[in-house]
C-alpha cells in the first residue's frame, strides 16, 4: 500500500506552507505500509519556539483555505518546542531544532520511502544543522 493521491497533495501543501515561513529540514515519509492510522509524516523544524508557533500556523491556515481540510488534533502548541497536527491522511510534526535532533524521528521512519517534496521545500535540506547539536553541546544533554 502507498500513501494516497490525497496525502501527497495534502503533504506537498504542507510542506511549500513550512517552507514559505522558513522552516529547516523539512522532509516527508510515507508511513502507509507500517502504519494503519496515517499515510504519510511531514517533519519539519525551526531554530525558535515563535517560528515553531508560525510555521505551525502557517500550515494549518494554508491546508484549511486551499485544501478544505482542518486538523482533528493540535498538540504541544503550548511549549511551542514540538507541535503535531493530525490531518487523518497525515501528520505533521513541526519541532524546535533542538528536539529535532534528540528524537530524531527520521531515525524511527529511515526505512520508509521519501515523498518527494516541492523544489522550496527540498531547498531546506541542512539549513538547521549545527543550530540543534550545538545547543546539544552546550547542555550535554541531547548527545
Amino acid at each position: 500500500m502507498t500513501a494516497t493521491d490525497r496525502s501527497i497533495e495534502l503533504i506537498n501543501a504542507a510542506a511549500q506552507a513550512a517552507a514559505d515561513k522558513l522552516a529547516h529540514d523539512v522532509v516527508a515519509y510515507d508511513v502507509s505500509d507500517v502504519l494503519s492510522i496515517t499515510d504519510a509524516f511531514l517533519l519539519a523544524s525551526a531554530p525558535n519556539d515563535r517560528q515553531v508557533k508560525s510555521i505551525v500556523d502557517e500550515i494549518e491556515e494554508r491546508l484549511q483555505k486551499e485544501k478544505g481540510v482542518k486538523p482533528v488534533r493540535r498538540e504541544g502548541e503550548r511549549d511551542g518546542r514540538w507541535v503535531l497536527l493530525d490531518f487523518v491522511d497525515i501528520v505533521v510534526h513541526v519541532q524546535h531544532s533542538e528536539e529535532r535532533v534528540f528524537y530524531a524521528l527520521e531515525r524511527l521512519w529511515k526505512d520508509c520511502p521519501e515523498i518527494d517534496l516541492p523544489e522550496e521545500a527540498k531547498a531546506t535540506r541542512g539549513k538547521g544543522e549545527g543550530e540543534g547539536e550545538a545547543a546539544a553541546g552546550e547542555g550535554g544533554e541531547l548527545s
